[in-house]
């Protein structure tokens, strides 16, 4: 086989394969082969019909077609992978009615869309900042709020006091419907009630603020469309509900005070000091394992801004069907509907839509960075290297594996993968890190002092080749969609851990 690229405009180029005459033969003869055990013949034993015969029975153009629907799809990704291209397309073959013909070479071209090599606007080292390795006061004294908020209690507000947004009372409530009949669901003697919990609509919780105790009120609500949680379920019973409201009390919470009787006696630690000392350890370690992936994510964040030059939409939809497929796999595992999703996330189909689409191409835009990065400093993998991500896959065949994917063509993605590995190791080895050792505002920026380099975190590029590759356990790299990382409250219990 041999292959001839030329390069077009618009990230194009044409690719002109030749099959040699032998090659043509030795399939043509095969196929014959086949369709005589295939079918059967009149009048000749299974596998003994001649080739007039066949061409009688099928057309003259069967196995001719047959053989160039398998010269196609079985050379050209061979093809594409020893021209090292990388395709972000399906290929237009031109004049597709040309068959293979017996003792003549077959030629076919096809124009494919390939990545674009973009260049950056800067190759110097990523400046970035990461929350201190270090767990600060700040953090420790949120934390033991956190706690405190597990164990506080409610006292009454003077009687003076109002009912403010956020705030809690006690109330007694008849509630009836539309048609007059009482909701026994809602009516209620005393109902410790907060605002903003979602509990009952907005309207309802605005029609509570300023009163004070042995207030009354009574109000209607309008509930069509309301999803909060206690008048939801009501929905097809009434479209309105009729409220009686009297306040028995303004409640406050009170948290508990930070004591060492209160960090042992409630807490089980020996003092307030033990208390600190231990969330610290638990806040340090939660920053051990989320500070790599937070380095990996800002230094691919800068490195995108710094491409010059658009990701293809057909990158981008590639990166959408991968994040789309994994949700709802996701999704089904953990029994939920995405309507329940979306309900807990508060967000809209159409959000989400943008979000993952935004996702997409903010995937696209760091692989491509990735690569103009590796292109840049000359990264290369040799065969060898490829044979030992194979050997490293743990798979019981390796050899075979590679043998497959080298005769499926799909050695370049192992390849861009491996690259893009480096690359983004070598960015996080080299990038200028600054600690935060406070809050963040834009007003009164933290102190910042120079950290110490993590150590790279190897994280790699998962490409078109990365869903076969796991599922046959091939050595091709993985990446997943870059997200912010999440802050994992620490309880009690995480604590003493």
């Amino acid at each position: 086989m041999e292959t001839k690229v030329e390069a077009l405009k618009d990230n194009q180029v044409k690719l002109t394969v030749t099959i040699d005459a032998k090659e043509i033969d030795d399939r043509i003869k095969k196929t014959y082969k086949d369709f005589a055990y295939k079918y059967n013949f009149p009048g000749f034993r299974r596998g003994k019909a001649p080739r007039p015969v066949i061409d009688n029975a099928l057309g003259a153009e069967a196995v001719p077609a047959t053989v160039t629907d398998a010269v196609l799809n079985e050379t050209y990704p061979v093809a594409v992978d020893e021209a090292l291209l990388y395709p972000v397309s399906q290929p237009q073959f031109e004049d597709q009615s040309s068959l293979v013909e017996a003792g003549k070479p077959f030629t076919y071209v096809a124009t494919v869309s390939v990545k674009p090599e973009f260049e950056l606007s800067s190759y110097e080292p990523v400046e970035i900042e990461l929350p201190c390795e270090h767990a600060t006061d700040e953090e420790i004294a949120d934390q033991i709020d956190q706690l405190r908020e597990h164990y506080y209690s409610f006292e009454d507000a003077p009687a003076s006091a109002k009912i403010e947004e956020g705030g809690y009372a006690d109330l007694a409530m008849t509630a009836t419907g539309s048609d007059g009949e009482a909701l026994e669901s809602l009516t209620t003697e005393s109902r410790l009630y907060g605002l903003g919990v979602g509990l009952f609509p907005e309207s309802f919780d605005a029609e509570l603020i300023g009163l004070k105790k042995g207030q009354k009120k009574s109000f209607d609500i309008d509930i069509t469309g309301d999803s909060s949680m206690m008048v939801s379920s009501l929905a097809e019973k009434t479209d309105s509900i009729h409220f009686d409201i009297e306040v028995l009390a303004v409640k406050k919470k009170d948290l508990p005070e930070v004591t060492d009787e209160w960090a042992k006696d409630t807490l089980g630690f020996e003092n307030v000091e033990d208390l600190k000392t231990r969330i610290a350890e638990s806040i340090e370690k939660q920053k051990a394992d989320m500070l790599p992936g937070m380095k990996e994510n800002a230094c691919l964040n800068v490195l995108a801004e710094r491409l010059e030059g658009e990701a293809p939409e057909s990158m981008v939809e590639s990166n959408e069907a991968d994040l789309l497929k994994s949700f709802f796999q996701q999704l089904q595992q953990q029994s939920m509907s995405f309507d329940v999703y979306l309900m807990q996330q508060g967000i809209t189909a159409d959000q989400f839509k943008e979000d993952v689409k935004k996702q997409s191409t903010d995937i696209a835009k760091q692989d491509l960075a990735l690569d103009a990065w590796a292109r840049h400093a000359k990264m290369e993998v040799t065969d060898q290297e490829l044979t030992d991500e194979f050997a490293k896959s743990g798979v019981e065949d390796p050899e075979a594996l590679e043998a497959e994917w080298r005769a499926n063509g799909q050695m370049h993605m192992l390849r861009q993968g491996i690259l893009r590995t480096r690359a983004v190791t070598e960015v996080m080895d080299t990038a200028n890190v600054t600690e935060l050792t406070g809050p963040k505002k834009d007003e009164d920026k933290a102190e910042k002092k120079p950290a110490k380099k993590a150590a790279a975190k190897k994280t790699a590029k998962k490409d078109e080749a990365g869903a076969e590759a796991e599922e046959k356990k091939a050595p091709a790299k993985k990446k997943a969609p870059a997200k912010k990382a999440e802050k994992k409250e620490t309880d009690a219990e995480e604590a003493k851990e």
